[in-house]
């Protein structure tokens, strides 16, 4: 396969950005054809991992933040705090960082010690809930919000509360225009769900453009919410709706695709190994779903899903060492 030669490629960079928040989003798109057969579509994939903490919470972070500020609901030096199992935490503390926020965290000691090291390393005060034996239970995220809630009470904390928050629907929404302005013959958007956030933030964008594009939603097959109404244990972090949140809207999206935790864990090994590219759980989940996808458009379609965060954050919890890690679904 012919490479795009170097002075082309530095050529087509984006432009350089002034502060560490003009460096959230823009991210490329890498075609990978390793997981399609000859008579299926292209699969793309949004590469958020280069995003400044490495996923593509910095987008739905930044949003927040800026949303807050701007209605005058967090006003300049002023706390803020949010409950998480490690990306949006480390997003959050990046953003508050670099404007000058004062944040808090509450988290559980079976979240990654590599994600709570790095929201300590970005300045957040992080507060770990013991669980029984470090895994989780039923009741572990009544728990955390409950915790955030007495931060916010006690403090005057700004709460995010990012399940809820739909302003981190325009942050997606500038990935939406990515999208269409880098693959514009786009058949399918696939992206799976946790808060929804980012899948119904990006379907507004298509929808908005009218394009002609099928949105479809991944859940994992051991807590088919979406599909059954029931919730289960599974190992792919980020995914999995909690609760009955708000930013999913079903008149936004046209197909579930429900993923096994081993076909997603499978997937993100694969990408790793064939495509030289490290990615999450979350990842292996959307790029399992877009090759479904792939084979019912057929060569001449066009896939795009979202590679969500880079591998470097899973590599404690067994994903690249024949372990399918722990049981958790906070995001």
């Amino acid at each position: 396969m012919a490479r795009t030669c170097w002075f082309d490629r530095q050529m087509s960079l984006r432009n350089a950005a002034p502060t560490t928040l003009d460096a959230v989003g823009d991210s490329p798109m890498i075609d990978l054809p390793s997981v399609v057969g000859d008579d299926d579509a292209s699969v793309h994939v949004k590469w958020e991992g280069g995003n400044p903490t490495g996923s593509l919470k910095d987008r739905m972070a930044l949003a927040m933040v800026e949303a807050a500020r701007e209605r005058g609901d967090l006003e300049p030096g002023e706390p803020v705090v949010e409950f998480t199992g490690g990306s949006t935490g480390s997003s959050l503390a990046f953003v508050c960082a670099a404007l000058d926020h004062p944040f808090s965290v509450v988290t559980a000691d079976c979240v990654a010690d590599e994600k709570i090291a790095s929201m300590r390393a970005l300045g957040a005060r992080v507060e770990v809930v013991e669980t029984p034996n470090g895994a989780p239970y039923d009741g572990l995220f009544d728990d955390l919000r409950a915790e955030a809630d007495r931060i916010a009470e006690e403090t005057g904390a700004y709460f995010t509360n990012q399940f809820e928050n739909a302003d981190q629907l325009d942050g997606y929404r500038e990935l939406g225009a990515e999208i269409l302005a880098q693959r514009p013959d786009v058949d399918e958007f696939v992206m799976t769900v946790g808060t929804g956030g980012c899948a119904m933030g990006t379907a507004r964008a298509l929808r908005a453009a009218d394009a002609d594009v099928r949105v479809s939603v991944v859940e994992p097959a051991e807590s088919p919410v979406l599909t059954d109404g029931t919730t289960g244990e599974h190992s792919v972090q980020g995914t999995a709706i909690v609760g009955s949140p708000p930013l999913v809207d079903p008149d936004l999206y046209d197909r579930v695709y429900t993923i096994p935790n081993a076909e997603g864990i499978e997937r993100a090994r694969e990408i790793a190994t064939e495509e030289g590219l490290l990615v999450g759980t979350s990842t292996g989940m959307n790029v399992a779903a877009a090759a479904r996808a792939a084979a019912d458009h057929g060569p001449d379609g066009t896939v795009v899903t979202v590679a969500c965060d880079t591998g470097l954050k899973y590599l404690s919890e067994g994903l690249y060492d024949g372990l399918e890690g722990s049981t958790f679904c906070l995001v």
